[in-house]
């Protein structure tokens, strides 16, 4: 014990002589590291937000959406041909037990006016299963009813950034605003969402019954739909549910063995994992190029070192003659780059939480910062002062005495 104190107070005293030559031998640590707990920081930040986007979308959410159309040889835009309705969705709610909601939307881009402000948003008409399968609650007033439904109501629940810009900071819950050319009470607000993964702003939005979209808004005789909403009972069933959706539609639409869907099923599960797949690749390329730079930090060390043990090959004599044992120098020089390591990598948490913070206001992202980072970074930059400064310190430990009180 009383040899490793010692050894720690020489060691100090080393570097406190030397100390332009220490700060840039704790440079390429410091880089390094810093490195790792930016990366770290903005990969765990984007994992974090992924989960909060799967979250918002809904709970086990599949979304079903109409084909496309052949015609001419010519393969239409998917989504052009209206292959899905109201009777799909009702038929999915009734017949599947492994669905628990099912909510169909019929969608309207129209110009949304209140006094003197004006906005364009997007119209979703839909039933009340909607806020049950989208995850998504009613903050102040109320949602419609199925009343409301049945008899067509001119009611609508504002989003978040529609109400802000129709009425910044004025009451909006009874007021009437005009969707289009049509009138329309306010009788709720939704709670806020934020933002998707792709900037899109879930609370720009305006939600209505379905029928009122349809007949007043979108005038159509047909209960056509835009897209059907499943909410599945427990994400061990998505696959299942996937596959009852795809094989109960191939039937209502007495689509034959060989032909193609009219219809395709997104699982947000499966597009959420990609995405995580994506991350996860990004993460390890950022964090390889981090150790690249702890890398040439410790070899950067490790020649410090040995140019430490060069100049300093006459004290290491003269410590040696008077007594001092192989250990005691292998351990002063082995604690010397240690520290130097160690600072380094105090340092770098220091620089990779500002970098990481500065980077996630910079461009918008989210930052996580794990404490575990932290001590794996300080736990490798310490490795790295081991591994790097044994040879170093080894090499003066085996030095003769007598050559080395000659050394000049």
């Amino acid at each position: 014990m009383i040899m490793w104190l010692m050894a720690v107070r020489l060691a100090l005293r080393s570097l406190n002589r030397n100390k332009l030559r220490a700060a840039l031998t704790v440079l390429g640590i410091l880089i390094g590291v810093a490195a790792v707990v930016a990366m770290t920081a903005l990969g765990d930040g984007a994992k974090a937000n992924i989960e909060r986007q799967l979250g918002a979308l809904g709970t086990n959410l599949l979304m079903v959406f109409p084909g496309s159309n052949t015609s001419g040889g010519a393969r239409t835009e998917a989504g052009s041909r209206p292959t899905l309705s109201e009777e799909d969705a009702e038929a999915i709610g009734r017949e599947l037990y492994s669905v628990q909601a099912v909510a169909p939307v019929l969608s309207a881009a129209a110009q949304v006016v209140v006094g003197s402000r004006n906005t364009a948003t997007r119209i979703q008409g839909t039933t009340v299963s909607y806020f049950r399968v989208r995850n998504w609650s009613v903050a102040r007033g109320s949602a419609f009813t199925d009343a409301d439904l049945r008899i067509s109501a001119r009611v609508c629940i504002l989003g978040e950034t529609v109400r802000r810009n129709l009425f910044d900071r004025g009451e909006a819950l009874g007021a009437t605003i005009r969707v289009g050319r049509m009138p329309c009470t306010v009788v709720g607000i939704l709670a806020t969402k934020g933002q998707g993964s792709f900037g899109n702003d879930y609370d720009d939005t305006i939600v209505m019954p379905i029928s009122t979209v349809r007949a007043r808004l979108r005038g159509l005789s047909t209960r056509e739909v835009n897209q059907v909403l499943v909410s599945v009972r427990d994400a061990a069933l998505m696959k299942r549910a996937e596959e009852q959706i795809t094989s109960l539609l191939r039937q209502r639409h007495r689509i034959s063995a060989q032909d193609e869907n009219d219809f395709s099923v997104g699982n947000m599960q499966d597009i959420m994992a990609t995405l995580e797949t994506t991350r996860a690749t990004l993460s390890a390329l950022l964090l390889s190029v981090a150790a690249i730079a702890l890398l040439v930090g410790g070899i950067g060390v490790m020649n410090i070192m040995l140019v430490s043990v060069t100049e300093r090959t006459r004290e290491i004599g003269i410590r040696l003659a008077i007594g001092a044992r192989s250990g005691d120098i292998l351990a002063q020089f082995l604690v010397e780059a240690v520290a130097l390591s160690l600072l380094g990598g105090l340092a770098g948490l220091g620089l990779g939480w500002g970098a990481g913070t500065l980077l996630g206001k910079t461009m918008e992202w989210t930052v996580t910062f794990s404490p575990s980072a932290a001590v794996v970074a300080l736990g490798t930059s310490s490795g790295i002062g081991v591994i790097f400064g044994y040879f170093p310190a080894r090499r003066a430990a085996k030095l003769d005495p007598i050559q080395a009180l000659r050394h000049e």
